[in-house]
């Protein structure tokens, strides 16, 4: 009965918050953020009890038919909503909270120098946009939002919006704190080759001078 009233509960908010979503038959049959989560469900089963190999080959099958790579020992809290999902990786040592919602190409990483506790608890009602990756042992603060492609490398408090690359916040409490911190490549590339066209021309000009000079001279 508790099973199935999880089931329920992973349904309906599939049907809250997705506005494509026309059926729970629907949701249930081809949603993959769903399989993902029912998938992860039971191979942490396995994994609390000791029984790691079939956890991890649970957790493999779940990846191979989702494109969704949860370790089955991340706990993951209560009405999670995964939307479309592919690309996500969660990792081992990851605690996400009550309703939240992670989007696809999401990354709840280690930084590769940690040991123990070394991926991110997410608190509750949190929003992770696509490609954001959030890395190491740190903390997402309830109700707040991590903007798309970011990169989070430090904890964030409750009520936060953080985007850029390192995350920076950029509204805290509903109020503007920051400026966007993302840079731009291609603006990047544009001004450096503006930079050195300059120089360049700079260069030929100098040049040209001395050239001129030289003929003068001559003569």
């Amino acid at each position: 009965m508790l099973g199935f009233k999880q089931l329920k509960e992973d349904i309906q908010i599939i049907m809250e918050k997705d506005p494509a979503a026309k059926s729970a038959f629907e949701v249930w049959m081809t949603y993959p953020g769903l399989k993902a989560i029912r998938r992860h469900r039971r191979a942490h089963w396995f994994y609390q009890r000791g029984w790691t190999t079939m956890a991890r080959i649970l957790s493999d099958r779940g990846r191979s038919k989702t494109g969704i790579e949860i370790h089955p020992g991340a706990e993951l809290g209560r009405r999670l909503f995964i939307d479309h999902g592919m690309g996500i990786v969660i990792g081992e040592t990851s605690i996400v909270g009550d309703d939240v919602t992670i989007y696809h190409g999401v990354t709840l990483g280690g930084t590769g120098k940690e040991t123990g506790k070394r991926h991110p608890t997410v608190g509750d009602h949190v929003i992770i946009s696509a490609g954001a990756k959030v890395l190491g042992n740190i903390v997402i603060g309830d109700h707040s939002r991590v903007g798309a492609q970011s990169v989070v490398l430090k904890s964030v408090p409750a009520h936060c919006t953080v985007v850029g690359i390192p995350g920076k916040i950029v509204i805290q409490n509903e109020e503007r704190v920051g400026k966007a911190g993302m840079p731009d490549p291609v603006l990047q590339e544009i001004n450096y080759l503006k930079q050195r066209v300059r120089r360049l021309e700079d260069e030929l000009d100098q040049l040209q001078i001395e050239n001129e000079e030289e003929f003068d001279e001559n003569l």
